[in-house]
């Protein structure tokens, strides 16, 4: 591919007007979301979104979700748009909300992934919306990193991923929510959680009446739902607390790291002698872990370490999304 040299920083009281430029000459541009950055590229420019599949390393036939200014441009790329997608619209938009809805007769872009449907959502972050506004159109935005690696939360995250890949990244601070947006099926009666994140189905119920299936596995083709994802570079390892004492029996290498939450795995760690700087505990709260959860792992991925092992968080609906992320991670720790 053509290497941009250098990738841009976008940084100055210009920012947003550079964006906007770039965006329209048919660029990719990172920009900051509410849950992770998205490399963006004029979704009604087939060239401009093929550099997206490009810079990522993304098979094509993965679809894109398009980041739109307002509901009002829901019609501009879907179709048979159900009263409950309106309904989850009003009440979560701007918002880490994604809806699948029927695209749009002859919309022929490569945003669906070849297939008949496709993702909308508005999001929250307020640089990002203005660009959108500006242009009055769809962006398509997936997260701005190599395919299968770990989300960027920051701009630094961005360039070491994909500096030299893409225009430009513009600086937006750390990310807020921290994790992908939940992915809601709207294309039938039965609404189904096809992603868990931000937004659960109680959070749905609770907001709007509406029922929400969570089916523990499909296979739709949505993004994120391939088996290994969100990866650091070094292996990572998912471990039960309950195992911590018979793996630190067996451990001697000393550029192991641990990724932990609860005091239970702290206490094996320390009375096994493992130095502080090689323990990092997140929060046991899921909303705290979700929203650091990447930006640690880019910390404790950037010590070169030889493994990441990491404490499996409780199973439940709360944890839903950490889980998800984390299982496609990680391998599971095996005696």
């Amino acid at each position: 591919m053509k290497l941009h040299q250098p990738t841009q920083l976008l940084n100055n009281e210009t920012c947003i007007i550079d964006a906007v430029a770039l965006l329209k000459a048919g660029e990719c541009v990172a920009l900051p979301t509410e849950t992770v950055y998205g490399l963006a590229a004029d979704a009604t420019n087939a060239n401009a979104v093929a550099k997206i599949f490009t810079a990522k390393g993304r098979p094509t036939n993965h679809p894109l979700i398009v980041h739109i200014p307002d509901k009002t441009h829901m019609q501009q790329w879907a179709k048979d748009i159900s009263d409950s997608a309106i309904t989850l619209a009003n009440a979560f938009w701007p918002g880490p909300l994604t809806l699948i809805l029927n695209a749009k007769d002859n919309l022929n872009s490569p945003v669906t992934g070849g297939l008949p449907t496709i993702g909308l959502r508005v999001p929250a972050h307020p640089q990002f919306l203005a660009i959108l506004k500006q242009l009055n159109t769809g962006l398509a935005a997936p997260s701005a990193n190599r395919y299968k690696q770990l989300s960027p939360i920051n701009a630094a995250h961005v360039m070491g991923d994909l500096n030299g890949r893409i225009s430009a990244v513009l600086e937006g601070g750390q990310c807020d929510v921290g994790i992908e947006s939940t992915i809601v099926d709207a294309t039938t009666d039965q609404l189904r959680i096809l992603r868990p994140g931000p937004i659960n189905a109680a959070d749905i119920l609770q907001k709007t009446g509406l029922n929400v299936a969570t089916p523990l596995a499909h296979n739709e083709v949505v993004p994120g739902n391939v088996k290994a994802h969100y990866q650091p570079h070094a292996p990572a390892i998912l471990i039960n607390t309950d195992d911590f004492d018979s793996h630190l029996s067996k451990i001697t290498d000393e550029q192991v790291q641990y990724l932990i939450y609860s005091t239970a795995a702290q206490q094996h760690l320390l009375a096994s002698h493992i130095a502080p700087h090689r323990i990092t505990k997140l929060s046991s709260c899921p909303v705290e872990y979700a929203k650091n959860m990447y930006k640690t792992l880019h910390l404790v991925d950037e010590t070169s370490p030889t493994v990441i092992y990491i404490e499996k968080p409780p199973v439940n609906v709360e944890w839903a999304a950490v889980n998800d992320r984390l299982n496609r991670a990680t391998t599971v720790y095996k005696e």
